[in-house]
């Protein structure tokens, strides 16, 4: 098992804020590794800046080799990563299948048609509203529509950003299936999440930040018997 993504001695700041302390960790190909933390411990910041959305004050973060810092947020994905991002934010004014076009914005025309065809035929919920506005789903089909349009792009890591937040219980459980089903058909997952239960259920290996620090690491099964893990983030 080889290194996807490497992430060493991170640093990012928000003005004098310093978000990220040094955080260095891994994604294997092949595995779903989870982020888990309280809210402000710096998840969301972390894939930000993988993405390139912010930029780190020092640090480096790798993908299949390439040091991709500096690199354009518009143009990461064509290195094959694709963020699903926190909030959803699909294109509420748009339909379904626009938004999902818009995902493929780095494919060639020609492909389209086939990778709608992929994301209808895993979320057909979608498949039956496609002509529908983005902004009339219910929560849960905008989640499904915002993992479809990260789909779009064929990525070979999927990085998805608290995809249980807002959702009932019933909803998660379906969109946690839909997780595993996406890493059975060998995409690599790096997911943040609140739901630390959850997370820790699917995943292979997991960090726990707390305020801007990796402060504990390990397999997801060791974690989730872990008191000090309990006792923070599964209510135990």
């Amino acid at each position: 098992m080889s290194a996807m993504l490497e992430v060493r001695d991170l640093h990012v700041y928000y003005g004098s804020i310093h978000a990220i302390k040094g955080i260095s960790f891994e994604v294997n190909e092949g595995e779903i590794v989870t982020l888990i933390g309280a809210n402000g411990a710096g998840k969301s910041t972390t894939l930000n800046t993988i993405t390139g959305l912010l930029k780190p004050r020092t640090g480096a973060v790798t993908f299949e080799g390439t040091n991709i810092v500096g690199v354009p947020a518009h143009k990461i994905v064509s290195h094959g990563m694709a963020l699903c991002p926190e909030g959803r934010r699909v294109f509420l004014q748009m339909t379904v299948q626009e938004n999902l076009e818009m995902g493929g914005y780095t494919r060639p025309a020609s492909e389209i048609a086939d990778s709608l065809a992929d994301v209808y035929a895993r979320f057909p919920r979608l498949k039956e509203r496609q002509k529908q506005t983005a902004g009339t789903l219910s929560g849960g089909e905008q989640q499904m529509l915002a993992m479809g349009r990260a789909l779009m792009s064929k990525p070979r890591l999927l990085m998805l950003d608290e995809p249980s937040m807002g959702l009932a219980p019933i909803l998660v459980e379906q969109i946690f299936g839909i997780i595993r089903e996406l890493h059975e058909a060998g995409t690599t997952i790096l997911l943040v999440e609140q739901n630390a239960q959850m997370a820790l259920s699917i995943a292979d290996r997991a960090y726990v930040l707390e305020t801007g620090t990796i402060s504990m690491s390990g397999s997801a099964r060791e974690l989730l018997t872990d008191e000090r893990v309990q006792k923070a983030y599964l209510g135990g």
